[in-house]
């Protein structure tokens, strides 16, 4: 595939442009009387993919990642990112117009709280904002001894002259087939949960959690098959569905049945209001909801309770056919990687591969499974020193052939009917140095370590991190990002409540939640390592003499591991009794599936360390 997004190229022919995009938008917030506006990487939902019309961030700074934030004030401004974008927000921001700061060294928050001047009214989009953030940002105006205002109309939209217009792409039926469960079930039980916690209705405002709890699916979004909607449950097991009347057909609407109201977006707040005034108690996620949804229901009487959108955690334990259809998935798509690896270990050599062509191999061979949906995420492929940008995407800017001596590093997946994929390799090009083996061996042990870890009911990922970084720590590295991330069943690649990070996480581990295992190791200029796999929480056999129940995890994704990176010497017994037999189980999954020159590649690649 091409890794180039149409957000990718901003320049016009004249040069760059966001230098007048930042004085049309300082020009429109004197306008309105405002100093000073806050433009988040985000939509009206909050997600990790969002429609062409929310991609502001973007068009106002050329930084194309999918998280970040920028402030704008008169005589200056600044763009944050986290710590997987320092190199690309340098490579994509003019330091003339924008202070490129990293999240880590000051937030947002922090940096308004020293720039904007007293007096002054910065403003914000009440649908761009969760009421986290927004207590977050009136503490640091508070500070400046400024005034934080909601604008009704975002600003930015009215200067972006050729702005996309809202997608309308079919909500389409979910199939029980993959579902495994019927939404009139899942409607009960989120509607017992509000019941048993006193609630009359929650809000919500995820689309993922609207698209798991009617088993709808959609196109608005790129890479999440998501129909961009907010919905209102009840504790009837009714819902109220404001989404465009266009997305849906009438197999669609067959398939909602009785039990699902349909209204369109902008009947969304009115229906809120109306609960307020009904005097219901109505739950609100304050981590994901706008800003709006809680001030409408506040102001019109509601007795808002802040809370955890219901369909998170359930979303998250996978039930047995989401299950089946995730090892059907990766059986699939471990063909489709495995014959690309190969593939790469025959041409590469030859100095006549690049990155994006890479890209467009991998993507061909998943689609020629005839299932491929889309792929879950634009393809990382970073060769050399591309390869240490932790969220690289190659242009044909950047794009860069692979040599001997290198290493290359592939992260990619692909969204199938029956589950969601990701799925990162690094491959030595040639022989790779003393170095590079001895830090993949170090990432290897890594995820090795936190693939065999059993663990009590109730232990969160946070506390189970370190595992995969004590390798690296001994050697005196780290990896500046989290080290697994939920997965949806046919829904986002980036899922929660449940992650494994250095960050605090009260979510406890549950059987059937799908996390990545991907540790890591980053050299600025040379190369960069990864090496994730997908995993599912289970039930473990008992410890003999245990007292306590135990979880451990079930590796799903199935693709050899280069074995030329492996310093073998540096792996425990138990280390090496793991490899060999993950890629035993590698081999006799996938051999009876492949060619037989790719079969022959594969048997050689897994054979015994």
């Amino acid at each position: 595939m091409s890794a180039v997004s149409p957000l990718q190229t901003h320049r016009s022919p004249q040069g760059n442009p966001h230098g007048a995009r930042l004085d049309a938008l300082r020009a429109e917030l004197a306008r309105r009387g405002l100093d000073g506006f806050l433009v988040p990487r985000a939509d009206e939902h909050q997600g990790e993919y969002v429609p062409a019309r929310a991609e502001r961030l973007a068009w106002l700074t050329g930084f194309t990642g999918s998280a970040g934030n920028a402030a704008v004030l008169r005589d200056a401004a600044a763009v944050f990112v986290d710590g997987r974008y320092t190199l690309q927000v340098a490579a994509q921001v003019d330091a003339a117009l924008f202070a490129r700061i990293p999240s880590a060294d000051q937030s947002m928050a922090d940096w308004i709280a020293a720039n904007l001047p007293a007096g002054a009214k910065l403003g914000y989009d009440p649908w761009l904002h969760t009421p986290n953030d927004v207590e977050k940002l009136k503490a640091a105006v508070e500070k400046a001894k400024g005034q934080l205002v909601a604008v009704a109309g975002n600003p930015l939209d009215a200067v972006w002259a050729d702005q996309p217009a809202a997608p309308v792409t079919p909500a389409v039926p979910h199939a029980i087939a993959h579902a495994g469960v019927a939404s009139a079930e899942k409607r009960r039980q989120i509607a017992a949960d509000l019941v048993a916690a006193g609630e009359d209705a929650a809000a919500l405002t995820l689309p993922e959690s609207i698209a798991w709890l009617l088993n709808i699916r959609g196109t608005d979004v790129p890479h999440t098959p998501l129909p961009l909607s907010f919905a209102i449950v009840n504790a009837d097991a009714s819902v109220s569905l404001f989404i465009d009347p266009a997305k849906l057909g009438d197999d669609t609407r067959r398939h909602l049945g009785n039990g699902v109201s349909v209204a369109a977006p902008d009947g969304f707040v009115p229906a809120l209001a109306a609960l307020g005034q009904a005097g219901k108690s109505v739950r609100v996620d304050p981590a994901t909801a706008p800003v709006l949804v809680l001030e409408t229901l506040s102001a019109a009487g509601a007795r808002v309770t802040r809370g955890a959108d219901p369909c998170l955690l359930p979303k998250a334990c996978k039930n047995p056919v989401e299950l089946s259809g995730s090892r059907e998935a990766h059986r699939r798509d471990g063909v489709a990687v495995t014959r690309f690896l190969a593939w790469l270990a025959r041409e590469a050599p030859k100095g006549s591969i690049d990155e994006l062509t890479a890209c467009d191999r991998l993507e061909a061979l998943r689609a020629e499974t005839g299932l491929l949906r889309d792929l879950s995420f634009d393809t990382i492929s970073g060769s050399g020193p591309n390869g240490a940008i932790v969220h690289y995407r190659a242009t044909e800017a950047s794009n860069r052939v692979m040599r001997p001596g290198e290493l290359y590093l592939v992260d990619s997946g692909a969204q199938y009917l029956d589950g969601t994929t990701d799925i990162t390799r690094t491959i030595a090009i040639g022989e790779p140095t003393p170095e590079m083996r001895d830090r993949f061996t170090r990432v290897l042990k890594g995820h090795i370590a936190l693939a065999t870890a059993r663990f009590p009911q109730g232990t969160t990922g946070s506390q189970l991190d370190a595992l995969a970084r004590l390798a690296l720590w001994q050697g005196g590295f780290d990896y500046d990002h989290g080290t697994g991330h939920g997965v949806g069943s046919y829904l986002s690649v980036h899922e929660g409540p449940q992650r494994i990070s250095k960050a605090g996480n009260s979510i406890a581990l549950q059987p059937g939640m799908i996390v990545s295992n991907e540790p890591g190791y980053y050299k600025t200029g040379a190369y960069g390592i990864r090496i994730e796999n997908l995993v599912t929480v289970t039930e473990a056999a008992p410890v003999p003499g245990g007292e306590r129940p135990m979880l451990g995890f079930e590796t799903l994704t199935l693709a050899p591991i280069d074995r030329t990176l492996i310093e073998v010497a540096l792996l425990t017994p138990e280390e090496r009794g793991w490899m060999d037999g993950y890629h035993a189980r590698v081999r006799e999954t996938l051999a009876p599936l492949l060619d037989e020159e790719t079969k022959g590649w594969l048997e050689d690649v897994t054979r015994p360390l």
